[in-house]
């Protein structure tokens, strides 16, 4: 009975304390209560912080503004088909082999820029039984200085050359069914050389448009005797070389990459002489590379020419090649 009483009054005294550290441990708000910390008893000491010099040597860089940017594209296509001698199925051996280089310079400081590009283009097709035929073939030079007069708008000066590398055949047959050639064109025959002064909107690094306010071209033949083999010669009178164009120009470029790994590169030139506003030039080339790989790639060109002194129809050509293509620098 002792130990039982005993033990109630154990567990009664522990209940009291528990209660009693619950009471304490309520939060009270501190809000508006005069509360004040004591300063702390201990001694403090603030040391004196003492500096001292250094002396510095100033690094010196040496490194030069590189004011030129350039590109080097040499590409190479060659496509090949051959038949058996019983292949029901028909078609001809041939062999096709094509080349570009093209070559790019850029200078730009300040409000002064100067640009040079070069296209060398060059190819033949040899079909069984028959004669070797040009693909393509062009010499191509385009020098353009300009000083930027606001944002989008420049003063230009230009100097472009254009004429081609090999013979050029129109293809007939003689009596006997065997091919011959009429010769059409060779070097500077013709030739083309092109001097523009005027002004030039250029709004982002993809478009521009020049509009050549005072354009000369000359138009050279220098084989004399071509007329005879081909009656336009090129606007140029027969037995003579050389003519002279005053004129109004518009030349339009735009080259982006419009998907990954495609580029996209057009140029539109249009001529307007001046003695003859009805008598109206138009060029439109159209370049569309695919990049399979870092060397691979598949190309479409076209050609549209528009020019009542060699024809008075539309001219077209256009080209398909899967080559090889090699980037400088990379």
């Amino acid at each position: 009975m002792k130990n039982l009483l005993l033990t109630v009054l154990i567990v009664i005294a522990l209940s009291f304390h528990v209660n009693a550290q619950e009471v304490d441990t309520i939060p009270i708000s501190t809000k508006n209560l005069d509360i004040r910390l004591k300063r702390s008893p201990l001694p403090t000491r603030i040391g004196i912080l003492q500096f001292e010099p250094v002396d510095l040597k100033p690094a010196l860089v040496n490194a030069k503004v590189n004011y030129w940017k350039t590109k080097t594209s040499i590409g190479i296509n060659v496509n090949q088909a051959a038949f058996s001698d019983n292949w029901k199925g028909g078609g001809v051996n041939s062999l096709a082999i094509g080349g570009l280089v093209n070559y790019k310079a850029e200078y730009s400081k300040e409000s002064y820029s100067y640009v040079s590009e070069v296209i060398l283009q060059y190819g033949k097709v040899k079909n069984k039984s028959q004669l070797q035929k040009k693909t393509t073939d062009r010499i191509y030079w385009d020098n353009k200085a300009a000083i930027q007069l606001s944002k989008n708008w420049y003063f230009f000066g230009s100097i472009n050359f254009e004429s081609q590398f090999d013979k050029g055949f129109s293809y007939s047959k003689d009596a006997q069914g065997n091919e011959k050639e009429n010769l059409l064109s060779k070097f500077m025959s013709p030739g083309y050389l092109t001097e523009s002064i005027g002004f030039e909107y250029k709004p982002n690094k993809v478009f521009s448009t020049r509009i050549g306010t005072g354009t000369a071209r000359q138009t050279f033949v220098l084989d004399t005797n071509l007329y005879k083999t081909n009656a336009n010669n090129f606007g140029v009178k027969k037995g003579k070389n050389f003519r002279n164009e005053l004129a109004f120009q518009i030349v339009t470029s735009y080259e982006k990459e419009i998907f990954q790994n495609i580029m996209l590169k057009t140029r539109y030139n249009m001529f307007i002489p001046y003695d003859n506003f009805g008598h109206i030039d138009h060029r439109l080339d159209i370049n569309l590379v695919a990049k399979v790989n870092r060397f691979i790639n598949v190309s479409v060109t076209g050609v549209g020419l528009y020019d009542r002194d060699t024809d008075l129809k539309i001219q077209g050509s256009q080209t398909l090649a899967l080559g090889m293509m090699i980037v400088f620098p990379r």
